[in-house]
């Protein structure tokens, strides 16, 4: 990976981690370089985090990392957290996961 691409994917975590801690959580990215030894963010509760932040993102390819890494760190269901330039953050996860999610909680309504 270039030294610009890793720059962009780490400005990303820690956008990513504020925008998460203005939600109230505790979420700290990793450490800079860590080479896929930890999660690149740390700190949503029942989530593994997969952060991506790039124009031209394959889906498929992140969530099936975003599936091994949750399965080797046991932290949580897996999800990418992704945004392209001048656009919003989305999340992807399995719907069977979601629902998961969904049905533990309150099932409140998306305004």
């Amino acid at each position: 990976m270039a030294a610009k691409s890793q720059r962009k994917g780490r400005r990303g975590e820690l956008e990513l981690a504020e925008v998460l801690r203005a939600f109230g959580y505790d979420v700290r990215p990793a450490e800079a370089v860590n080479f896929g030894t930890i999660p690149d963010l740390i700190g949503l509760p029942g989530i593994h985090i997969e952060c991506k932040r790039n124009e031209h993102l394959n889906l498929s390819e992140a969530m099936k990392q975003a599936e091994k890494d949750s399965q080797r760190f046991q932290d949580g269901c897996p999800a990418v957290f992704h945004r392209k330039n001048r656009e919003r953050w989305l999340v992807t996860m399995m719907v069977s996961d979601f629902m998961k999610i969904y049905t533990s909680s309150t099932g409140g309504e998306c305004s």
